[in-house]
């Protein structure tokens, strides 16, 4: 085996890894896996570079009852497959790098330090991100670890995209918008400008859906705006958060029923989104096939508020020439597309029934009668983290 480099994307629920030879300018996968339903009905599944499933397994819940477990669990994995040849670098995602880190970054004292601060913007996800980080640093303290940021590629925006119309010295703050999914952003404006040259330089709307869901305005392949704001509660309904809601609610919660601080978070973070609605799940899939009117309505909500903020990402370009699904939901789930489209044909979306049944990657879907673009591109935020944290070791910087 040539020299490797580990990806580690840890989530609150799930924990996605790949290994990459790097023996060439790009990254090559050797194999591919995730441990998902921590907490609840966990289970490994690994498949190497051509598909095929090497490893298989479910875990008793409490085997894998919360990260740390889990990570513990892939550890005895990898080093049974890795038969002692160790990584020269392991990558991670870190969903949110504050107003200071545009690009990534090698992993220090400091820099872990820094990113601590930023708990409080993203509690599902930041102190899963930075777990594993400080385990490598106790284990193999010599190992180069890069962080990758979800807001990177968004940390060019304006002013009109970046801010809320609050005081000067909270922007001065860090209080401002940052959005994330941005290593999925970027690995998909970078896939289309192999598969469409032409669209890539236009107007783009990117819907990153998922258990966590935004939607992302790329001109000419680079963000402008997105529906994601200073923490990832922001813009769509997803699995258990609520998206964008009056803060007045908020006010109400604490004035009128006396919920504390880390109580509404509570709510926020794991008791909303289609699992609130529903009172059924949090899972895009047991909804579709469940005929509960209250599954319905969950799924309706989403495609509604999907639609709608894709009008409005439009009316920032100024324009719309292709409309790009991704993620879970966005890749696998026809019924969610069709629903979606179906609002925005007065846009010139449109769908081939049959094209979009049909599934896997399509660059077209067809049916937009004035131009517009609708394709399924398979995002690999794991690939984007290879890429740059190689970047970042061959150039030192």
């Amino acid at each position: 085996m040539s020299d490797t480099l580990l990806v580690l994307n840890t989530g609150s629920s799930s924990i996605k890894f790949q290994l990459f030879a790097i023996s060439s300018a790009e990254p090559s996968r050797v194999f591919k896996g995730q441990i998902e339903g921590i907490g609840t009905q966990p289970r490994m599944r690994v498949a190497d570079a051509e598909g095929a499933v090497i490893t298989e397994r479910a875990f008793a819940s409490g085997e894998a009852g919360d990260v740390a477990s889990a990570m513990a669990k892939l550890r005895e994995w990898l080093e049974e497959h890795l038969a002692g040849r160790i990584p020269v670098a392991v990558g991670h995602r870190v969903v949110h790098g504050g107003p200071d880190f545009d690009k990534p970054v090698l992993i220090n004292e400091a820099v872990l330090a820094e990113l601590e601060r930023y708990v409080p913007l993203a509690p599902l996800h930041q102190p899963n991100n930075l777990a594993p980080i400080k385990r490598i640093r106790e284990l193999l303290p010599e190992m180069k670890q890069v962080a990758c940021f979800d807001t990177a590629f968004h940390r060019g925006h304006g002013d009109l995209a970046d801010r809320f119309a609050i005081p000067e010295r909270l922007y001065q703050e860090g209080v401002r918008r940052y959005g994330f999914h941005g290593l999925s952003y970027e690995f998909i404006a970078r896939q289309l400008r192999g598969l469409a040259p032409k669209l890539a330089a236009g107007r783009v709307v990117v819907a990153h859906l998922g258990s966590g869901a935004s939607i992302c305005a790329l001109k000419a392949g680079r963000s402008v705006d997105s529906t994601m704001g200073f923490t990832a509660l922001d813009g769509l309904p997803m699995g258990t958060r609520p998206g964008q809601i009056d803060p007045g609610v908020l006010l109400y919660l604490m004035d009128e029923k006396g919920m504390s601080g880390p109580e509404i978070s509570g709510l926020l973070y794991k008791e909303c989104g289609l699992k609130g609605l529903s009172g059924i799940s949090n899972d895009m899939r047991d909804l579709l096939a469940s005929d509960d009117p209250r599954a319905a309505l969950a799924v309706d909500f989403f495609c509604y508020r999907a639609a709608k903020e894709i009008a409005g990402l439009a009316a920032v370009l100024e324009g719309l020439d292709g409309l790009v699904f991704t993620a879970g939901i966005g890749e696998h789930a026809p019924e969610v597309r069709a629903k979606i489209a179906a609002r925005l044909g007065w846009l010139g979306v449109g769908l081939d029934a049959q094209a979009n049944a049909a599934g896997g990657e399509r660059v077209d879907l067809g049916g937009g009668h004035d131009g517009v673009a609708v394709c399924v591109i398979p995002t690999d935020e794991e690939l984007m983290i290879a890429r740059h944290t190689l970047e970042l070791l061959e150039t030192g910087a």
